[in-house]
């Protein structure tokens, strides 16, 4: 029997916006699992909670078989080898995002290399949506449902 192609997704996803959604949706195809992993960091300050994410998260894939959530601290290599997981899924949406990525892509490579990181250009409908750009529309009165999936209600 041949493995199961795994993939971990990180992030805080503080929030989550439609541009993840779509970068895991079309992700689908090409592992057999995927699991949205929520990294907690305790030394830094997110808007929303991790089970205020871990919620909305839930809910918008409660109907995907071969997507699960979780939520880990620690490195995401050692989380992928918790998960059985041989891929670490990214999305890119522009140069820089690339040059921070391959970075840490590098070290993980270092730390494990039996695990690969994938990049994934996002759809260019999505290029401008980052969670940060959200985060400073929510805090500033600004209208941030057209970047948001329908299950992230606050």
């Amino acid at each position: 029997m041949e493995p199961q192609r795994i993939a971990v997704f990180p992030g805080t996803f503080d929030p989550i916006t439609i541009g993840h959604v779509n970068l895991i949706e079309r992700a689908l195809h090409l592992y057999d699992k995927i699991v949205v992993g929520i990294g907690h960091n305790s030394s830094k300050t997110t808007l929303f909670s991790l089970e205020q994410r871990l919620q909305w998260i839930n809910t918008i894939f409660n109907d995907y078989d071969k997507i699960s959530v979780l939520t880990y601290e620690g490195l995401t290599v050692q989380f992928c080898k918790e998960q059985g997981a041989s891929y670490i899924l990214r999305g890119l949406r522009n140069m820089s995002d690339f040059d921070y990525e391959k970075n840490i892509a590098q070290m993980n490579k270092l730390v494990a290399p039996e695990i690969e990181t994938v990049f994934l250009m996002c759809d260019p409908a999505y290029t401008p949506i980052s969670s940060s750009v959200v985060r400073d529309l929510i805090r500033n009165g600004g209208d941030a449902g057209p970047y948001l999936p329908k299950a992230v209600q606050f």
